[in-house]
């Protein structure tokens, strides 16, 4: 092992070869089994699940085959599906967790390993740190227990299991898809060479509606793009709905747990933007009520939408792992983060691209109204804002160096305004005078410094990031 395996926001992800390799997946793998055994959840059994990346097959494959030779029954997927699916597996067989080989909206050589709790929710820090510990002790001992596939296959200690018809059951409770079905639409899909590919198709494509979906094939060199559905990515799905004059544009991520929506106009809507929507859709068009869970780089929009219809609000740091033990005990209506993963009430406590595209048709279909209508219909209520992010490489030596600099500036003001409000609840956040907002942070996924801002005016947006980058010294 070159480097410690460590899980960041969303588990361990490595470059393929480097420290991506077999070796360190059955490290990973003897890791869960041990911490399994030791917390008493083995019997319970594992699911697993991979994408579409170079060889994840053949890591899930070796997963398995390390758990099985530790006497663990695991659910294996026969094909590649998406992250929120094994997440349903896991309460629908409920097993002791899951493991998801994926590297989610990371470049084409990166591969990584994702453990879900029993739960069906991302790893808590806890639980992280334990699986490190194993992990590590799996490292030093060299004791890897395992048997082939075939041989586990024979015993039934492992057995294929094909998620995808309960869980397009799951997804006809959540949302009418026979009225979705016979909606009328032009919907352009771009499902980014990931294990999206296909779904939005397979689910609509019995009626009226006309779907057209490009990057559906299995590409692990995800040629040309990025699999993360945000607007400099999804040049192809704007030209598409402009061709097809389409109603709207879905993308899906790499594993498909993340949502990207394009307009009729193909203007891109940003994550925020999408956040806040679907948390109306929620409250006004279903009535549905409940706590809306955000990590601090979402939208303040959400603070409004709690106050007109009278929801808590809870805010956490960055990422799923912090949001779903809040969806859990709060029953909450809707958790989501800036990344474009939103989850729901009844169904699982992760985010979910599935539902989240069918949610935002159906608020199409109730309302007759085009998204870029309801855009201006939320901003009717909570007032215009626009947001924007920056990712800054850096050298990962300048770490300390890039905090020390952040902490060691004194911000009165930010773009000629006030700051009012300063946190380290999740990097360095300063709130302004005019509830417009800047935050930087390193990224949990991989070597990049974020910086974020939210405003009333676009131009602002654009000014206060610029101010932010000069306060990195990047």
């Amino acid at each position: 092992m070159n480097n410690p395996i460590k899980f960041g926001t969303d588990g361990w992800r490595a470059v393929i070869a480097g420290d991506f390799t077999f070796d360190n997946v059955r490290l990973c793998a003897q890791g869960v089994a041990d911490y399994l055994k030791n917390t008493g959840l083995a019997s319970r059994g594992v699911m697993i699940g991979y994408d579409h990346r170079f060889a994840s097959e053949d890591f899930a494959a070796a997963t398995a085959e390390v758990l099985a030779g530790n006497g663990i029954h695991v659910y294996l997927s026969p094909k590649a599906i998406p992250t929120p699916m094994v997440c349903f597996g896991v309460l629908l067989k409920q097993t002791g967790g899951g493991v998801v080989i994926t590297a989610s909206h990371n470049p084409a050589r990166w591969n990584g390993f994702k453990y879900r709790e029993a739960n069906g929710a991302s790893v808590s820090t806890e639980t992280a740190n334990d699986l490190e510990t194993f992990i590590t002790k799996a490292a030093e001992t060299e004791k890897i227990r395992q048997q082939s596939l075939a041989n586990a296959l024979d015993k039934q200690l492992i057995e294929y299991l094909d998620l995808v018809p309960p869980y397009v059951e799951r997804i006809n409770r959540l949302v009418d898809l026979k009225a979705l079905n016979n909606a009328g639409l032009k919907i352009a899909v771009d499902s980014m060479y990931g294990v999206g590919a296909g779904y939005f198709k397979m689910l609509l494509g019995d009626g009226n509606n006309k779907i057209t979906e490009i990057n559906g094939e299995r590409n692990p060199a995800f040629p040309g793009i990025n699999p993360e559905p945000i607007a400099k990515n999804l040049i192809n799905l704007t030209a598409l709905v402009k061709k097809q004059k389409a109603n709207i544009g879905l993308a899906t991520d790499g594993d498909a747990d993340r949502v990207g929506i394009m307009d009729e106009h193909g203007c891109f809507l940003t994550q925020l933007q999408t956040f806040a929507l679907l948390a109306l859709y929620l409250l006004e068009i279903r009535r549905e009520r409940g706590a809306i869970v955000k990590t601090v780089t979402s939208t303040g929009m959400l603070d409004r939408l709690g106050e007109l219809y009278k929801v808590p609000v809870i805010e956490t740091q960055v990422g799923f792992k912090y949001v779903a033990p809040y969806m859990i005990e709060q029953n909450a209506l809707i958790g989501g983060e800036e990344s474009g993963g939103y989850g729901f009430r009844g169904h699982v406590p992760e985010r979910d691209a599935i539902p989240a595209g069918l949610f935002m048709l159906d608020f199409m279909l109730k309302t007759g109204k085009t998204p870029s209508q309801l855009l201006s219909y939320l901003y009717s209520k909570v007032g215009e804002h626009y947001y924007d992010r920056s990712d800054l490489k850096f050298p990962a030596e300048k770490r300390g160096e890039i905090i020390k600099h952040i902490e060691h500036a004194k911000l009165g003001e930010i773009n000629g305004v006030k700051v009012t409000k300063t946190d380290t609840v999740d990097g360095f956040r300063y709130i302004l005078a005019d509830n417009s907002w800047l935050l930087i942070r390193f990224s949990g996924t991989e070597p990049v410094l974020r910086v974020y801002a939210e405003a009333d005016d676009m131009e602002k947006v654009k000014r206060i990031l610029i101010a932010g980058r000069e306060l990195t010294g990047v």
